[in-house]
């Protein structure tokens, strides 16, 4: 299998399949990105990290990435029909601009905080209002949307007629019951299905905008097809984003972008998991929820101490992105010791000192596990078999340390596999302090003490000598 042998989950098939990017070696993706009302939860984190991941390896593949990741900043509706942002500026006594600013702003701290890189495009919902109107001003010439009272519905029953509503959930509309996001004005929707295209705003609304139909803001669903079918036209590659977006949100896209372009929006359709909470659903609406920046202050009321971004990272990566993972302080620390473990691996590998001559055979047991690395991620992103196969290293640097014919070539080929998987794949900053404390040289430190312990004293003055030399003066008390 080569690197670029790699099988997607599509939930839209509910299948493996091989990826293969519709032109050529460009690849378009889009996920939906936050609605900018509250401080960003640990579950969105947990969804933004996956598509890092996924972003980061289809770039070390070599394809050509144009990464969109939206930022809502109007028309996401609370089940009164009132909008999460205008009612939030009303509670701060804030333009809903500045609301949208700050927690946009927020939003990428944290982002930065766990090392995920920027996407290539990110658009917000109000810079795009004449996209919109022009989609929507298209579905009502197709006879696909209906005006009402000033509001706009996409119809269920005529889009049915050309295809099928719900085929990526899955989910019998005779069976169901509405979401609660479509039930404002139901009494103006000629089906119960029906969702909101344009909707009307009330004289005191904050977040208006003149349209062909009245005065008001767009559907939620909308923006999405609206910027995707932009920045990545009207066929694109991947689009993601949680799970709970499947149903109503991304079925109502496809359905928008088919009646719009007559065309199936995206090949394949990513999504991830819950983060669980004492196994329950972590959710800012449901207040269980923790804010990444208590948990890297300490300052959080679930935990009882500080922990730093990269081991959060580190953590989500040992759960498959499709897998609900539940948070406990265990399974933290778990993380903690197993990044330490990944570290004093480095460390080891780093300090061996190489032959003359290099080796085949070990070089050839390096491009062994290599393969074994790569098949992992290769098998729809499987980052937990992956660093299982990290730890799986151990044993050939225990073999390499034993042997005198490790080389100048295998040394810095080794090196640079663990660099390419755990910085620039997994995004591991693992050189780096990070937070606000020394987390690296504290781990070094522990290093040092567990080999002084097993009166590995080779090992336990190297690192003494070597802080020696950068001015960290390391002396021994007992």
């Amino acid at each position: 299998m080569s690197q670029k042998d790699l099988y997607i989950y599509n939930s839209l098939t509910s299948s493996k399949e091989k990826f293969k990017p519709l032109r050529n070696n460009n690849v378009g993706m889009y996920v939906c990105g936050p609605t900018v009302y509250s401080d960003v939860h640990l579950g969105n984190c947990r969804t933004f990290i996956s598509f890092d991941i996924i972003f980061r390896y289809l770039t070390h593949l070599g394809y050509n990435v144009r990464y969109v990741r939206n930022i809502t900043d109007v028309g996401h509706l609370e089940d009164s029909g009132e909008d999460k942002i205008s009612k939030k500026a009303q509670v701060e006594k804030l333009e809903p601009m500045e609301i949208a600013q700050k927690y946009t702003n927020g939003f990428r701290d944290v982002l930065k905080k766990f090392n995920v890189l920027n996407p290539s495009i990110e658009p917000v919902a109000s810079g795009h209002i004449t996209e919109q109107i022009s989609i929507i001003d298209d579905l009502l010439s197709k006879n696909l949307a209906y005006e009402s009272n000033g509001s706009v519905y996409f119809d269920i029953s005529k889009y049915n007629e050309i295809d099928s509503y719900g085929k990526l959930s899955g989910r019998d509309l005779n069976k169901i019951k509405s979401n609660s996001r479509d039930l404002v004005n139901q009494g103006d929707k000629r089906n119960e299905f029906d969702f909101a295209l344009w909707k009307k705003a009330e004289n005191n609304h904050l977040m208006k905008w003149k349209s062909p139909w009245s005065d008001g803001f767009p559907g939620w669903h909308l923006e999405c097809t609206a910027m995707s079918n932009k920045y990545l036209g009207d066929e694109f590659d991947i689009h993601g984003g949680g799970i709970d977006l499947k149903f109503p949100h991304h079925d109502c896209e496809i359905a928008q972008a088919v009646g719009f372009t007559g065309k199936q929006p995206a090949k394949f359709w990513i999504h991830t998991n819950m983060l669980t909470l004492n196994s329950k659903k972590m959710s800012k609406s449901l207040g269980n929820n923790i804010l990444p920046n208590e948990l890297f202050s300490g300052e959080n009321k679930v935990f009882s101490k500080a922990y730093d971004p990269n081991t959060i990272r580190f953590f989500f990566l040992q759960a498959h992105y499709r897998n609900e993972l539940d948070i406990s302080e265990s399974a933290i620390q778990a993380s903690e010791k197993g990044l330490k473990r990944i570290i004093e691996m480095l460390y080891r590998l780093n300090n061996i000192e190489v032959s003359k001559k290099n080796s085949d055979k070990l070089f050839d047991q390096i491009k062994s596990w290599e393969k074994n690395c790569f098949n992992c991620l290769n098998d729809d992103f499987n980052t937990p078999m992956l660093i299982a196969e990290i730890f799986n290293a151990s044993k050939l640097i225990n073999q390499i340390e034993r042997s005198k014919d490790f080389g100048k070539r295998e040394k810095e080929y080794f090196l640079n596999l663990f660099d390419n998987l755990l910085d620039k794949i997994l995004g591991i900053d693992y050189f780096k302090p990070s937070a606000d404390n020394d987390s690296v040289l504290e781990i070094l430190l522990n290093i040092r003490d567990n080999a002084r312990q097993n009166k590995d004293f080779e090992l336990s003055d190297s690192i003494r000598n070597q802080l020696n030399n950068l001015g960290i003066i390391v002396s021994d008390k007992d």
